[in-house]
This record gives structure tokens, C-alpha cells and sequence, in this order.
């Protein structure tokens, strides 16, 4: 059985984790609770991260609304729900997604649905679109823009060709 952390150890291990990368108060009030610190003391140190800035939720939203959009390919509502898992509150999670810049959310949308309408068997036929359509949704694009790509855009040409 694991040794409970101390209130110092805990915060000297936030502290650093903080400091390589971005980390919203919920994962960290998690961490806490694994570590079996007392809720009185887990909000003390909280307190301190986001005081000493080492905890910022709009921050991290930001952050994180960039990145999934970026690197993992993600659309502005499956962004949203990933926000509220983490219990990020609602206006700052509008403020991330405000702050993403449309035409990334094209290009990014663009690329994914390429992508993927190569291994769509189908190829460009009502059931083909059908199914691009449902992964576009799937991956939380807006169903106007999806719509507009998969019309307005051949996206089983390879890019060059377009």
C-alpha cells in the first residue's frame, strides 16, 4: 500500500508538472484525491497554484481548444464536450473556442475528411458521402461546413489535383 504524500510533496509535484505543460484544476484536484490529500488541503494548494499562476483554466483552455484542433483533428463541439469533462465552466470554454480561427477549422476539417475518404470503399456516391458526413460529425465539425466540404470539394482527388 502507497504512503499518502504530504501537503509539500503534493504541491512540489504540481508545481513541476504544471510548469511542462498545461493543466486544468480538475485533473489536478483528481490528482490530489489519489494521492488521498484531505479536500481542506487539496483547496489550499489549488488556491496557491492558481494564485502563483501555475494553474490558469483559461489558459489551459486555450491551449487545449489549439491543440485538439491542430494535432488531433478535432471540431468545435467535440472540443466543447472535452472541456466540460474537465469541468472547465461554460464562458471560458466559449472564449477558447472563440478564439480558434476559422479557416484552421476549414483546413483542419478539409484534411480529416481527405483523409478519411480515401478508406471509404463507397468512393464518391450517396453512401460514401453518407459515411464521410458521419465521421466529419463524429469528430465534432459543424454539419454546414461538412456539408459545404463535401459537396463543393472532391475530396477523394488527391490535393494536387483539385
Amino acid at each position: 500500500m502507497r504512503k499518502p504524500k504530504t501537503v509539500a510533496d503534493a504541491l512540489d509535484r504540481l508545481q513541476g508538472l504544471c510548469a511542462r505543460s498545461e493543466q486544468c484544476s480538475d485533473d489536478m484536484r483528481r490528482k490530489l484525491a489519489n494521492w488521498m490529500i484531505p479536500a481542506p488541503d487539496a483547496d489550499k494548494i489549488i488556491a496557491r497554484l492558481k494564485k502563483e499562476r501555475f494553474i490558469d483554466d483559461a489558459r489551459f483552455a486555450r491551449a487545449y481548444a489549439r491543440d485538439k484542433l491542430l494535432y488531433s483533428g478535432w471540431g468545435q463541439y467535440k472540443i466543447m464536450k472535452g472541456l466540460m469533462m474537465k469541468r472547465i465552466p461554460r464562458d471560458l470554454i466559449d472564449d477558447a473556442i472563440d478564439t480558434l480561427d476559422p479557416n484552421e477549422i476549414t483546413e483542419t476539417a478539409e484534411r480529416v475528411l481527405r483523409s478519411k475518404a480515401r478508406s471509404i470503399k463507397e468512393g464518391n456516391t450517396y453512401e460514401g458521402r453518407t459515411k464521410l458526413f458521419r465521421f466529419g460529425a463524429s469528430r465534432g465539425f459543424d454539419t454546414k461546413l461538412l456539408s459545404n466540404l463535401i459537396r463543393h470539394h472532391n475530396l477523394w482527388a488527391e490535393p494536387d489535383e483539385d
